[in-house]
């Protein structure tokens, strides 16, 4: 997949998922718990991808499936559950923008944070550049998470 492709599918998904969280809102407010939102939400997620996975690849694509699983493996699920979670209770009660700038903030902070360390002696003026602009994001999510509508 080309760069270009690739952006337009990040662009893609960050709108989508805009979507995704404003009707699971939705349908949190017509459950009685934010769990129901969730699980439908990771229902059509395991329904797509058993049936993907089986159309592919069979039985043996499930036999491989299974022989994976190890505690660490679960953590990824975890973690995503987490984000959907924190997600659809930012856009609940905080708002769709504060969300999404708390949201990017924490990511570029931790992402530069992973790239520093995977990265084995980067110089520091290396760092100027990311640095800087994740400042100047910090600093724009905190000028979003103030506003009042």
């Amino acid at each position: 997949m080309n760069q270009s492709l690739t952006l337009t599918f990040l662009v893609a998904a960050g709108i989508g998922l805009v979507i995704q969280n404003t009707l699971m809102v939705r349908i949190t407010q017509s459950a009685s718990t934010i769990l129901v939102a969730m699980l439908l939400n990771s229902l059509v997620g395991i329904v797509l991808f058993v049936s993907i996975l089986l159309i592919k690849h069979g039985l043996a694509g499930v036999n491989e499936l299974i022989s994976t699983v190890k505690w660490w493996t679960l953590l990824p699920g975890l973690l995503g559950s987490f984000f959907v979670f924190a997600s659809i209770s930012g856009y609940q009660y905080v708002g769709a923008a504060t969300t999404i700038a708390v949201l990017v903030a924490s990511q570029l902070i931790g992402g530069l944070v992973m790239d520093v360390m995977r990265s084995h002696g980067v110089p520091w003026r290396a760092l100027v550049g990311p640095v800087c602009g994740a400042v100047m994001l910090i600093v724009g999510a905190w000028l979003v998470a103030r506003r009042q509508f």
